[in-house]
């Protein structure tokens, strides 16, 4: 079974979407994992953006990068777009989604959902993208199982 990781600093957010829409998308075909180079906590915004779209994180914990068994990868996703990306060692692909970091949204309650709901969105149509790229997933892996 491929496996993909999703990485960004503090896998509070970005990658956490990404684990969960991952783990919708792809279900038992795909081992899926998110980690950052400095975990934090999933953040309450993230649980609720997803929540909204009927997929539950808030069982998510954030990891290190250095938890990660490197031969268990074939895709890495990196996720920032304003820092340092952490690194991950070993041989699998890689690609670079660089996207901004809602959490760093300003304004009210309603504005900051709203970054992180445009973060969803775009993970969500990335998503679409991987399905060649995961060695021995099937060509309907988006199906409903």
């Amino acid at each position: 079974m491929p496996g993909l990781l999703f990485l960004c600093v503090a896998n509070s957010s970005r990658s956490q979407m990404a684990e969960g829409l991952a783990r919708e998308r792809f279900g038992d075909r795909v081992r899926i994992a998110s980690a950052g180079s400095s975990p934090a906590t999933v953040n309450p915004f993230a649980i609720a953006a997803l929540d909204e779209v009927g997929i539950d994180i808030s069982g998510q914990r954030s990891k290190s990068v250095e938890t990660i068994a490197p031969d268990a990868v074939d895709l890495v996703v990196t996720l920032c777009a304003e820092a340092v990306c952490p690194a991950f060692l070993g041989d699998a692909r890689r690609l670079h989604w660089p996207l901004p970091d809602p959490v760093a949204g300003a304004g009210s309650d309603a504005e900051r959902l709203d970054g992180f709901r445009a973060v969803r969105d775009e993970i969500a149509r990335r998503l679409e993208t991987l399905d060649e790229l995961l060695p021995g997933v099937p060509a309907d892996a988006s199906a409903e199982g």
